[in-house]
């Protein structure tokens, strides 16, 4: 039996808070915003970076980015990974000692887009990356997307969060959400590390912009396609084509476009069945004022 997916669970009372606002007619209303914490993250004995996160799945978050930044190898076995939520630490032990003390510096990562670590190192984990030659039916674009922006989210109940969701197929497998959009990634890479869980036949769809680095990090995962809502960046477009990544963006209702690896595409939809997104399908509810969009 195939396991149920992992969703967000924007009733969470940890991941928002209530606060009172006035809107533009001066009348007074109550929001929820979502929260942002700093959580360490240790491999073995060295601490490695703080980042700014709304708090859940800290596990996934600790492994994901360690894997991401080339601290975890492939081969590394992983013997513990602890979580304190008082002091906000997560510790990954592995049999293998560690030592990256001469690489880095004590930095926090915030909960902007920037990452804060060596962009560099990414690229050179990209050496001997083959990405399998999997196809992408256009008819399970469409599904998917139609199913994860109607799902329940902290997005539609508080916005300021990115999201990211791993795909098989027309179904949504994992979804995790933060307040920046590299966490959310990392979560998703945490829980494929700890799961043994292959990409090569997964899609990794982001509500973010298409960058250089979000390319990077879905094809150190070993997934073939990366798709958004959002746009691309011409480094991001660039690399996606060196290493044979479907890149795929700006997906809302009946469009998309495909910048890198169109050869996967199989067409087996006709667009124009498809019903096309309307302008206010993504606006929140109770928590916006009136025509406010995410």
């Amino acid at each position: 039996m195939p396991r149920p997916p992992i969703l967000p669970d924007p009733d969470n009372p940890r991941l928002t808070r209530p606060v009172s606002a006035v809107d533009q007619h001066g009348e007074a209303l109550e929001i929820r915003v979502v929260e942002e914490r700093p959580l360490t993250l240790y491999l073995n004995a060295q601490e490695i970076v703080t980042a700014m996160t709304i708090g859940d799945y800290p596990e996934y978050l600790a492994v994901g980015y360690l894997a991401n930044q080339g601290m975890l190898l492939p081969d590394d076995v992983i013997t513990a990974v602890e979580y304190d939520e008082e002091l906000e630490v997560v510790v990954v032990r592995t049999e293998r000692q560690t030592d990256y003390e001469e690489k880095l510096k004590k930095k926090t990562r915030t909960s902007g887009c920037a990452v804060g670590t060596v962009f560099g190192d990414m690229m050179e984990g990209l050496e001997g990356v083959t990405l399998p030659d999997t196809q992408v039916r256009t008819s399970n674009l469409y599904a998917l997307a139609q199913k994860i922006n109607t799902a329940p989210s902290l997005y539609l109940t508080a916005g300021a969060i990115h999201g990211t969701v791993l795909c098989k197929g027309d179904q949504p497998l994992v979804y995790m959400e933060d307040v920046g959009r590299h966490n959310a990634v990392d979560k998703i890479a945490g829980w494929m590390r700890l799961e043994g869980e292959s990409g090569a036949d997964k899609l990794l769809y982001t509500t973010g912009r298409l960058t250089s680095e979000m390319v990077i990090k879905t094809a150190l995962m070993g997934i073939p396609v990366l798709a958004s809502r959002s746009g691309f960046t011409a480094w991001g477009v660039e690399i996606a084509q060196r290493i044979g990544l479907t890149l795929i963006g700006r997906m809302r209702g009946q469009r998309f476009l495909c910048l890198s690896g169109a050869g996967r595409l199989l067409r087996d939809a006709d667009p124009g069945a498809v019903p096309d997104e309307k302008p206010k399908h993504r606006r929140k509810g109770a928590g916006a004022s009136k025509g406010e969009e995410v």
